[in-house]
């Protein structure tokens, strides 16, 4: 057995939901420990089976057992702290201070008992009388104190016997008839009990604060566990990243190079042969002018005329007059070589985003639209995943919660803390609203769709007219028509993304944002424009991205 010092500390044994000492304790498959009845109370009173510590969701209700081994270690911990309080109390007792006898000369003897009627403290041998006198007995015995002229009233001159509870002193009986005459009394012991009591139950508070505390201490480090290692993972991605894209950068330059310089190389080993062809031919013509200047100098008729009509016809040689010889260019290698380092960051680009789709998408939550929010002329479906607009304008309430003028409605749940994401089929509509908007929002009236006014959106207008409305508006070009939407909220990072879930591409990221108070999910299927926008739009079941 486990000795007291080798025990784990008290947080380790506290159940999380009722934040007391393990009961029963059972495990989950996730690996959390909570008291049996705890957590099958919770399960009861949620629609959903999850973890409450990692919010791990069970398809099917867990069968739980109880864990032996955490018993044990339960039941050790609960023996070595009764251990620890008897030890504490006898310390206690050892390090009150001996009360000398008030009756004794000389060698004053330790008090046994103090007397309040009397306000003298008694050794063994001088508390006798107060235990076998008839007169005596009736004087109130206490453990032996110092400083018993404190326990009398300083007007009266009579023991503090009684609780004002008017004035929250304590008084003895002649202030009854006196200073207090018209309070509300009780016996000093009545409302020590009372005092007693709540003294209890406050320091049960206090130990509770202080596990509640030691506890969200255990949630800090843990987030800021976590945020380090998606710190670390997602710098390890993003220097394999950029590592691949400065390889792709340096083998794009390389080529290009190579491509220039074999170009150029192969200019100048052409260049050389016709240059070498032409100075043959300059070297025939020189031997043959050479030859014509010399016979041009004969005075001997004979040889001149003999030699005439072989000198004076022209060596065979190729025309050059037509022949022409152009610099290379090489205008468009670069655009080329770029090109292809485009598309390989292209497709780097796209398994980021593929990547980012999936982790997002672990925040998936079930939303609903809240009908007392949305405006007359929309038509919501039973189940609250879709919204439509229905020409007519029906007779609804008119509640502050619900927009009167703008064809929109809002999501029944809100969120204030952490990360959210759902998904939205926009397929053969002409035009939606889609995002966030906080809980103060203008509901009355003509509204403005823009952060400054609570709103994170983007629409869609004229069937491909897309635009994010931020401040300014900008419009988005998108390379294919998103059939479903992504909206990816962080609440401590101030993000609010938008997704094409089909393509696995971004389509617009809100950045900074100041949150303060509740985000509810917003939508607006538009007008119905004769039927050609009567599609609904429809919150969608998240399928995560493989």
């Amino acid at each position: 057995m486990a000795s007291v010092s080798s025990l784990p500390s008290k947080h380790r044994f506290l159940c999380s939901i009722c934040l007391n000492v393990f009961t029963d304790p059972v495990t989950t498959s996730c690996g959390h420990n909570f008291c049996k009845t705890c957590i099958n109370e919770h399960w009861n009173t949620n629609d959903e089976c999850k973890c409450p510590k990692c919010a791990k969701l069970f398809n099917t209700r867990p069968e739980l057992r109880i864990n032996t081994f955490i018993s044990e270690m339960v039941a050790q911990f609960r023996q070595s702290a009764q251990q620890k309080a008897s030890s504490s109390s006898s310390e206690q007792q050892c390090d009150k201070p001996e009360v000398p006898c008030d009756v004794c000369t000389g060698t004053k003897l330790k008090a046994l008992k103090s007397c309040l009627v009397c306000l003298v403290s008694y050794c063994e041998t001088h508390l006798e009388p107060h235990l076998t006198m008839s007169g005596l007995k009736r004087h109130q015995l206490i453990d032996p104190v110092e400083n018993l002229e404190d326990r009398m009233c300083t007007k009266h001159d009579k023991p503090l016997e009684l609780f004002c509870k008017t004035d929250q002193t304590c008084v003895c009986v002649l202030c009854t008839y006196s200073d207090h005459k018209t309070h509300e009394f009780v016996p000093l012991r009545e409302e020590y009990e009372v005092k007693k009591a709540e003294l209890g139950k406050t320091e049960a508070e206090i130990q509770q604060m202080i596990q509640k505390r030691q506890l969200k201490i255990q949630e800090i480090k843990q987030s800021v566990d976590l945020s380090k290692k998606d710190a670390d993972r997602e710098i390890a991605e993003g220097v394999q990243v950029f590592t691949a894209l400065k390889e792709s950068v340096e083998r794009g330059q390389t080529v290009l190079t190579e491509m220039i310089k074999d170009q150029q190389r192969a200019q100048e080993i052409w260049a050389e042969d016709l240059i070498q062809e032409l100075e043959q031919e300059i070297s025939e013509l020189t031997k043959r002018s050479t030859e014509m200047e010399q016979l041009s100098h004969s005075e001997d008729h004979l040889y001149f005329l003999q030699n005439m009509q072989y000198s004076n016809a022209a060596p065979p040689a190729k025309d050059w007059t037509e022949f022409n010889v152009h610099p290379l260019s090489y205008e468009g290698t670069v655009v080329r070589v770029v090109a292809q380092l485009e598309e390989i960051l292209s497709k780097e680009m796209k398994k980021l985003f593929e990547t980012e789709l999936k982790r997002v998408q672990q925040y998936a939550v079930d939303v609903t639209l809240d009908p007392d929010t949305a405006h007359p002329e929309l038509i919501l479906s039973a189940d609250g995943k879709q919204v439509k607009h229905g020409d007519v304008k029906k007779n609804f309430p008119d509640n502050p919660e619900r927009f009167s003028t703008s064809l929109c409605v809002l999501g029944e749940q809100s969120f204030s803390s952490g990360k959210l994401y759902y998904e939205v089929e926009v397929k053969e509509k002409t035009e939606w609203d889609l995002g966030v908007a906080r809980e103060s929002v203008d509901r009355k009236g003509l509204i403005t769709l823009s952060p400054e006014d609570g709103y994170w959106i983007i629409w869609l207008r004229n069937r491909n007219e897309y635009k994010a409305l931020d401040d300014p508006d900008i419009s988005l070009s998108l390379q294919s028509q998103p059939q479903k939407v992504g909206v990816f909220v962080d609440y401590e990072e101030g993000l609010v993304s938008f997704y094409d879930v089909d393509a696995a591409a971004l389509i617009y990221s809100f950045t900074g944002c100041s949150f303060t108070e509740k985000l509810y999910p917003y939508f607006c299927p538009g007008l119905n424009d004769d039927g050609n926008n009567s599609a609904p739009l429809n919150i969608s079941r998240v399928n995560h991205t493989k």
